[in-house]
């Protein structure tokens, strides 16, 4: 089956992922350039958004809210929206001038595999902890997060149409890393990620898990209002069930797998976040004018629900 995008500025699908869109995703490729005029014609009259997606990050969105209408237009709007009422995460974002930004890719923390899993998704690494602690400003480390899911709503049509496999590893991490994230903070990056990112992660897998971690995973859980069929398997130094999981070709070694290692996996990724640099200068100016959005102007309380106060974790 081929995918004929028409007049549509998009990737066509490959013949396996559009079949998976048509079967999970409710996507007509008869219909798709109806769905956009419609989204276009919904961003015309609201003009507290400022900027145009493209179609490419049109039908993401479509993609991501299985092509209900009203679900994309609300999620673009908080992905807009995000963009100006939480501008420590999605301004200051040019490689070239951020010295934290740049100190994070060259961390190598985040990692991706070429190949796909007997399902067909793709599987993104993360290796927390590598700084060490006080040196990078957390709130840089999500704006970098940030950047790479935007990275991934553009560039990975495996990764918006079959999900993510994340692996974790908590290895590197200490005490005093896990003291900086603070409940505000990981109330903040849930409500943005959930809020305003059409993504479905699938499954998550824990790997070298210390016991402090437990806390902040009750956090985290506590604030996601997306309780979807998310699977999160846990380990601790022994990762042999990891590897009747995941397939070895698509873990790294230092894992017991045979796809390479983080640092070669690392830099591979880190030079496509650096390539792709300029769509990040040119989101810059994107975001929302509130003082013109009709009807009542979102705030930054609104759009997070940070009017809870929170007590820092306590690991005693």
């Amino acid at each position: 089956m081929v995918d004929d995008v028409g007049s549509l500025k998009i990737r066509p699908l490959a013949p396996d992922l559009l079949q998976h869109a048509m079967r999970e995703l409710n996507e007509d490729p008869k219909k798709r350039p109806a769905y956009v005029k419609d989204i276009r014609d919904w961003l015309k009259t609201q003009e507290h958004i400022v900027g145009v997606p493209s179609d490419q990050l049109i039908v993401t969105f479509l993609r991501g809210c299985k092509f209900d209408l009203e679900k994309t237009k609300e999620k673009l709007d908080t992905y807009f929206t995000i963009k100006t009422l939480v501008p420590e995460y999605f301004k200051n974002r040019d490689l070239t001038k951020n010295e934290q930004l740049r100190k994070i890719l060259n961390l190598r923390a985040y990692i991706s595999v070429p190949e796909t899993d007997e399902e067909g998704r793709k599987i993104y690494i993360m290796v927390l902890g590598r700084d060490e602690p006080g040196t990078i400003d957390p709130d840089e480390a999500a704006k970098f997060n940030y950047m790479v899911m935007d990275y991934l709503l553009m560039e990975d049509d495996v990764a918006v149409v079959k999900g993510i496999v994340n692996l974790t590893d908590l290895s590197p991490m200490t005490l005093q890393h896990a003291k900086q994230l603070m409940p505000s903070m990981m109330k903040k990056t849930t409500a943005c990620s959930e809020g305003g990112y059409p993504f479905r992660p699938k499954v998550v897998h824990l790997l070298n898990m210390p016991s402090f971690v437990d806390k902040i995973l009750a956090w985290i859980e506590m604030f996601r209002k997306d309780k979807d069929d998310l699977k999160v398997y846990l380990y601790g130094n022994d990762l042999g069930a990891l590897l009747s999981r995941v397939p070895k070709k698509l873990v790294p070694n230092e894992f017991g797998g045979e796809a390479g290692t983080l640092d070669e996996l690392g830099k591979e990724f880190a030079d496509k976040i650096l390539a792709f640099n300029d769509w990040y200068v040119a989101d810059e100016t994107n975001g929302v004018d509130e003082n013109k959005r009709v009807g009542k102007s979102k705030t930054r309380e609104d759009l997070l629900g940070m009017n809870s106060n929170f007590r820092d974790l306590d690991f005693d």
